[in-house]
């Protein structure tokens, strides 16, 4: 397995590879590469999207050269708890990461949500994030007042009066329902079309289509995730017979 740096060429078939739809270890396996050295890559250089070769290339040159200058000291990564393999813990936020910006979300808004959750307090400062991922903190907040919008952090003050943004075991069902709401508000809008362009016409006729349809998928999402919450909060608990069983707290 080839080692050292990617070549200008490696990168090139890279940003083929990305173009062609190819998944990360696709793409590392023609290279002979490791799958970490191509997530890194690739995040590191505008993610899947916005992924150039030779603008890639002469960053990576531009770091290297910046590296042989003397540069101030900058905050060391937090050590890993539980005896975490550190590479593998950062090969696996980078691939988080990849996969929330595949769902619609910015590289930064990804990279935000990507570390509240794998941190295990699930809790940060916006100091704190800054420190992590080395943005500005205006980045942060931006990331975060999204984040928020879509139900997936809360904030909420610590004993220093400091904000800390927070992921939790509700922070799925949050987004959901705000995915529920959003939708309840197309069909809404979609039946006041129906009233101006007239019952009956062909465009009207669609917008009804889309309304029904949106309605049901939006009290199906409700149901379910009102469901599933209930589920996964109840607890095992010893029946009257003693056995194993749910019990609700």
């Amino acid at each position: 397995m080839p080692g050292g740096r990617l070549t200008q060429q490696e990168r090139r078939q890279i940003a083929l590879g990305l173009a062609d739809g190819l998944a990360y270890a696709e793409i590392a396996r023609g290279l002979d590469r490791p799958t970490s050295t191509i997530t890194r890559e690739v995040m590191r250089n505008g993610g899947p999207t916005a992924y150039r070769a030779d603008l890639a290339h002469r960053a990576t040159e531009h770091r290297a050269h910046r590296r042989t200058q003397p540069a101030p000291r900058v905050a060391e990564a937090p050590p890993q708890a539980y005896g975490r393999d550190a590479e593998a813990v950062r090969a696996y936020e980078e691939t988080f990461t990849t996969v929330m910006m595949a769902s619609g979300m910015t590289t930064m808004t990804a990279r935000v949500m990507a570390c509240l959750t794998l941190t295990d307090s699930g809790s940060l400062t916006a100091s704190e994030l800054v420190q992590r991922l080395q943005v500005s903190p205006a980045s942060i907040s931006k990331a975060i007042a999204f984040l928020e919008s879509q139900g997936f952090v809360r904030r909420e003050r610590d004993e220093r009066r400091r904000e800390r943004y927070l992921v939790d075991d509700d922070i799925w069902f949050e987004s959901m329902m705000a995915s529920a709401r959003s939708t309840a508000q197309i069909v809404e809008t979609a039946r006041q079309g129906v009233g101006v362009l007239g019952p009956g016409t062909p465009a009207a006729t669609r917008l009804e289509n889309v309304a029904r349809f949106l309605d049901f998928v939006s009290e199906a999402i409700t149901r379910a995730a009102e469901q599933a919450r209930e589920i996964l909060s109840t607890k095992p608990g010893t029946t009257s017979d003693g056995t194993t069983g749910p019990r609700s707290d």
